[in-house]
């Protein structure tokens, strides 16, 4: 006899390994890693398939991740890689910090995690 619950976690497991493979895809076709050894490419670490499904892929894409990831995680890598852009990538940020990380004043609140990250970046 089958058990349900392993059933579900392997299930739970290949369904994210297609996302994975997906977003992957998605991230070459749109040329994303055109400065990369492409193989170096085929096993992206969970830090950096984050940090270039928000930089490159749509908002549809990026609502992948909160499949594969926590929230938190997330977060982490979106205010430690984007938001220390500035203004290069502010109208993104933006809209990031509002649909999916519940700012209530996001421009205010991008440019205080800007000065943080970058301050935590460069302490000596």
């Amino acid at each position: 006899m089958n058990n349900p619950v392993f059933i579900r976690k392997k299930e739970k497991k290949e369904s994210e390994e297609n996302i994975k493979k997906y977003l992957g895809k998605k991230l070459m076709k749109e040329n994303s890693f055109w400065s990369f050894d492409k193989l170096s490419c085929k096993n992206l670490s969970d830090w950096n398939l984050i940090k270039y499904v928000m930089l490159h892929l749509d908002l549809n894409d990026i609502k992948y991740l909160f499949q594969l990831y926590p929230k938190e995680q997330i977060k982490k890598v979106w205010l430690m890689e984007l938001v220390p852009q500035g203004d290069y990538l502010l109208a993104m940020n933006i809209c990031f910090a509002l649909l999916f990380f519940d700012a209530r004043n996001p421009r205010q609140y991008i440019k205080t995690m800007e000065t943080r990250m970058l301050k935590k970046k460069f302490e000596v």
